[in-house]
C-alpha cells in the first residue's frame, strides 16, 4: 500500500541540520505515526511522503517554508517561570537557550528561554528549528488505511488509547 490521503504511515526519521549533524532520532524508539492528508506533519514531509511504500529508505532536504517557517524578529513574549515545562530534574535552572515547552490556547508550543528574572522569563516564541534547512532521513515502516473515525477526527488512534470524542 502507498501513501496517499486516509493512510496511516508509520516510519523512523533521523532530522539533521545543514552541517550534517543529527538533531534528533526515532531510531531506538517507536516510529513516527500520522494520519497522511490531515496535515499533522510538515507540508515539505507530507509532500515527500506522498506515494511511497513500505520499506522505501530515501532523504528528504527541507527549505523553511516546507519545515518549520521563517524566522521572525520580535517574537517575544514575557511567561511566568512556572508555565515552562521541561526542566530533567526540580534542582534544574532555566537558563538562556534552554527549550521549554509552554501550553497555549492553541496546545503545547516549544520556546526558546531568552532571560531568566526570578518570577518571569522572557521567551523566543519562534519554533526552535525555524529558519533552518533540514534533511530527514527516512525509514518507512507500514502504511494501512485509516479507519473511519480516525479521518473523521483527523488523527490517528492506537490501539490503547482514546482521543477523548465520542464513538
Amino acid at each position: 500500500m502507498i501513501i496517499a490521503e486516509k493512510t496511516v504511515a508509520h516510519f523512523h526519521y533521523t532530522l539533521k541540520n545543514e552541517a550534517g549533524e543529527e538533531l534528533e532520532s526515532s531510531n531506538g524508539h517507536e516510529p513516527l505515526t500520522y494520519l497522511h492528508g490531515a496535515n499533522n506533519t510538515l507540508a515539505g514531509l507530507e509532500k515527500a511522503l506522498t506515494g511511497r511504500a513500505t520499506g522505501d529508505k530515501f532523504s528528504v532536504t527541507l527549505q523553511p517554508d516546507e519545515a518549520y517557517g521563517e524566522y521572525q524578529e520580535g517574537l517575544e513574549q514575557r511567561v511566568p517561570v512556572k508555565h515552562l515545562q521541561g526542566l530533567v530534574s526540580k534542582s534544574a535552572k532555566w537558563k538562556k537557550g534552554m527549550t521549554a515547552v509552554i501550553q497555549t490556547e492553541q496546545g503545547q508550543r516549544q520556546v526558546t528561554v531568552i532571560k531568566v528574572g526570578k518570577f518571569m522569563v522572557t521567551v523566543d516564541i519562534n519554533p526552535p528549528l525555524a529558519g533552518k534547512v533540514l534533511t530527514f532521513d527516512l525509514d518507512i515502516v507500514a502504511v494501512r488505511e485509516a479507519t473511519e473515525d480516525e479521518v473523521k477526527h483527523g488523527h490517528v488512534h492506537s490501539a490503547d488509547s482514546s482521543c477523548g470524542h465520542d464513538h
